[in-house]
């Protein structure tokens, strides 16, 4: 793996591990999961729900990458870039703009096995 410099240079790295169309949406339903759980701990004093907010967003994204990438998360030596790639991933497909964008960086897609 490279050493990135800026999230410009991470971002088709990121994209490229994220490549199956059920990771993708695994990590979507954990991170919204995951902040629904924050939406709902806050105002109801419920730390116990806030601690299942990463929980929730890592254990999908993992699942994800284990049984339908079958690569190794890259949150495990870029968790800053992989926390916000996350959210630019979640943005651009909740957008219907995540196919463009891997056409784009010559992605391509990785079917369900």
């Amino acid at each position: 793996m490279s050493e990135y410099k800026t999230f410009k240079e991470f971002w088709p790295f990121y994209l490229s591990q994220h490549s199956n169309r059920i990771c993708r949406f695994l990590h979507g339903f954990g991170t919204l999961l995951g902040i629904g759980f924050l939406i709902f701990a806050i105002p109801f004093g419920q730390p116990g729900l806030a601690l299942l907010s990463p929980l929730a967003g890592y254990g999908f994204s993992w699942i994800g990458h284990f049984f339908f990438e079958k690569n190794r998360p890259a949150t495990f030596r870029y968790p800053k870039w992989s926390f916000i790639g996350d959210f630019k991933m979640l943005k651009m497909v909740l957008g219907g703009e995540i196919d463009a964008e891997l056409r784009r960086l010559g992605v391509r897609e990785k079917p369900f096995k």
